[in-house]
């Protein structure tokens, strides 16, 4: 074989490699496993929650008025409406129902998703909640849609469990698109919940008529109905905490939540599923889903 000859199949051969490294990385970047997949579509469940919730609270319509192709055919929402808001929360909250269309979108342009769940957005399963929280019924009945104030704990309620569920998620995901989607879902979650805890925050010492329970003890009993729901210890703070449990162990103000080293908690699904059902168990449907949560990982526990 002439050096020519060498040459030439040389340069075939490397040309070859090079592509077949390029190819083997592109395919890689944008593969999504099927654990990926399972864990990109358990989330869709909140973030129905949380759109057709966000919507309804400040325009009184939901997904299919808004956009129906999201809601793939899934059955309406069970008492949901409209809630008395003032302007500037009616505003923020028109933003987050909006900021969540686009959450499901993206997550469904990357995994084949679900049709929206069957949910239970009534007032009747907010005051249940409430109830469970504070361990007897209040009187009046709570009412998430009466106001501001009532609204925004309701508010506080559901957002914060999906935020520590994409905690949770991440490091078990193995493709770069599906880290780089949770991430993005992640950043404005948490600004979602922020927000939220921040307009709350403000409003810690206020008491929530009629009841004459502030609205920081509000948040400190249903961080410690979901801490009891999700059976996995301390992974929820209302707006005031002991010193001991503050930043630092320095302040007891708590407008973000986080651990020793003021990091996010993160969740599994099965605890974020014994919190959304009411019920402190992935296996027993109940709450805000009355027949369960859709996607593999949901539905594996319902088959148990």
């Amino acid at each position: 074989m002439t050096s020519s000859s060498t040459t030439t199949t040389t340069m075939i051969t490397t040309t070859f490699l090079i592509f077949l490294f390029i190819s083997t990385t592109v395919n890689s970047a944008f593969f999504i496993p099927k654990t990926d997949v399972n864990l990109l579509e358990f989330p869709l469940n909140l973030e129905y929650f949380e759109a057709e919730y966000f919507l309804f609270g400040s325009m009184g319509k939901g997904l299919d008025t808004i956009e129906p192709s999201l809601a793939a055919g899934g059955p309406p929402p069970i008492g949901a409406k409209q809630a008395n808001l003032s302007l500037h929360i009616k505003d923020i909250i028109t933003q987050f129902g909006y900021q969540e269309v686009g959450h499901l979108r993206a997550i469904k342009k990357r995994v084949p998703g679900f049709p929206r769940p069957l949910l239970n957005l009534s007032a009747e399963a907010f005051g249940t909640v409430m109830n469970a929280a504070f361990g007897m019924p209040l009187s009046p009945p709570f009412d998430p849609y009466a106001n501001d104030i009532n609204y925004l704990i309701s508010c506080y309620v559901i957002p914060y469990v999906g935020l520590t569920g994409y905690v949770g998620a991440n490091p078990k995901l193995h493709s770069p698109v599906s880290r780089k989607l949770v991430a993005g879902l992640l950043g404005v979650e948490s600004g979602q919940d922020a927000v939220i805890r921040s307009l709350l925050y403000e409003r810690a010492n206020k008491k929530v008529v009629p009841y004459k329970i502030t609205v920081g003890k509000f948040t400190q009993k249903i961080s410690q109905l979901r801490d009891k729901l999700g059976k996995d210890g301390l992974k929820d703070e209302g707006l005031k905490v002991p010193i001991k449990l503050g930043a630092e162990k320095k302040i007891q103000g708590n407008v973000l939540a986080g651990d020793e080293d003021s990091l996010a908690y993160g969740r599994t699904p099965q605890e974020i599923l014994r919190i959304v059902y009411g019920t402190g168990d992935e296996k027993a449907p109940g709450g805000f889903y009355p027949k369960g949560g859709d996607g593999v990982i949901a539905k594996s526990y319902l088959r148990r």
